[in-house]
């Protein structure tokens, strides 16, 4: 990697610099064996995680570890949610507890009064999750905390959290059937801001250097921008003839 931090307080940094960094570190992450079977042989996963993880206040190791992808959403693990929300300025505390049926939690958001909210084995009872294999037979205390835990911590602290849902609590939810993969990345893109047209205008320059450099394909750079941003049809040909421009000049 270049141009990668070196502190002597903090030590060697892995966080990219810049979308080219980030490409190619996702690319080496990729093909790595210790990588989570989700981002196995998969950068744009990858690179989707560490930006997620990056607004979280995660670096790049931490979010590899701590963000999964669940019926194709990126999910955080309940222990990563905990400590996001703890190292946050804005919570006060955080308590949690168990009485063999009930689990509960405690919260309390500064300038705010305290929230409390609660997972017992009747709620998974009806929620079709007491007695069904895997975890729900073998740890219902731990499941009872971690529904209780995304209840609480989704309610309270949403700006924290970015929104992101928590795996354990995706883990039990059937994937979507009735609205198929096509229809779900449609109403996702939908959802998406636009990408400014002054923001294309001024990276397509520097886009084509990259491709030219073999450092990055149009494919590749129309994928990163729309895992934030909505592209026109217009905008990826855009992107697309970047490659076909480099093909003439080298001719």
């Amino acid at each position: 990697m270049t141009e990668l931090a070196t502190n002597q307080k903090q030590g060697f940094s892995l966080t990219p610099k810049s979308l080219d960094e980030a490409m190619r570190f996702a690319e080496v992450l990729a093909t790595s064996s210790i990588v989570p079977k989700d981002f196995a042989g998969n950068p744009g996963n990858i690179l989707v995680a560490i930006q997620w993880g990056l607004e979280l206040g995660l670096q790049p190791m931490q979010a590899m570890q701590n963000i999964a992808v669940i019926n194709g959403r990126p999910s955080l693990w309940g222990d990563a949610v905990i400590g996001i929300v703890r190292s946050s300025s804005a919570c006060e505390y955080i308590y949690e507890t168990d009485d063999g049926e009930t689990a509960t939690i405690r919260v309390k958001r500064r300038g705010e009064d305290e929230q409390t909210r609660t997972f017992s084995m009747e709620d998974a009872k009806k929620a079709g999750l007491s007695g069904k294999a895997g975890p729900w037979m073998q740890y219902p205390k731990r499941m009872r905390q971690m529904r209780a835990r995304a209840f609480a911590l989704r309610d309270v602290f949403p700006d924290v959290l970015r929104g992101m849902p928590i795996a354990e609590e995706l883990q039990d939810m059937h994937a979507e059937k009735d609205m198929g993969r096509a229809k779900t990345t449609e109403q996702a893109a939908a959802a998406l801001p636009y990408y400014p047209t002054e923001s294309l205008d001024e990276n397509l320059g520097k886009w084509q250097d990259m491709i030219e450099a073999g450092r990055v394909t149009p494919d590749r750079i129309i994928a990163n921008v729309e895992s934030k941003y909505s592209l026109s049809d217009e905008q990826r040909k855009a992107i697309q003839a970047l490659d076909t421009q480099t093909l003439e000049t080298e001719q």
